[in-house]
């Protein structure tokens, strides 16, 4: 039987996880999606630093993503162009290959804002900039990995014919 309550999160009660790479990479992230026990439906607040990105340029080949900016000011980069984004602004990323996207945090205080996906499985992330393909299973990116039946990342000049090694 369903509760006849909501499940309802305040933003101030959330546990932000620090992600880094390098110098390019870097903040803050907490899930809201698992925190409010969506089961279809990936939402995720990122607080990004001046300067750096949170992940880098892909596209979902199944997923969908939704941004909606709640601080700051930043950089959309989609396909071949740029979009500033500040506060009030939303965005979408449809699946394909040629919605790549990443944000980039060009202001001078954090950019906060909120993702919001779909959840499907298995998914495939392209990566323009490295020639890489990820893989996931199971559970979809964002989704917990304890889930995971199948994920990694390949480079797409390892490509081998169907029939290699049959």
């Amino acid at each position: 039987m369903q509760s006849s309550k909501p499940t309802l999160v305040n933003l101030n009660s959330l546990d932000f996880t620090p992600n880094t790479h390098g110098e390019t990479f870097k903040g803050l992230h907490a899930s809201v999606g698992r925190a409010l026990g969506a089961r279809k439906l990936g939402c995720r607040v990122t607080i990004l630093p001046p300067g750096k990105a949170a992940w880098a340029f892909h596209a979902h080949l199944v997923n969908e993503e939704l941004f909606f900016f709640l601080q700051g000011r930043g950089n959309l980069r989609f396909g071949e162009s740029s979009v500033p984004v500040k506060e009030g602004d939303f965005v979408v990323c449809p699946p394909g290959k040629d919605s790549a996207h990443q944000l980039m945090n060009d202001g001078t205080e954090d950019l906060l804002y909120l993702a919001v996906s779909t959840m499907e499985e298995p998914d495939i992330v392209h990566y323009p900039d490295s020639g890489k393909v990820g893989v996931f299973a199971g559970s979809p990116p964002g989704g917990p990995k304890k889930l995971r039946t199948l994920s990694g990342f390949f480079r797409e000049a390892d490509a081998v014919d169907y029939w290699e090694g049959e």
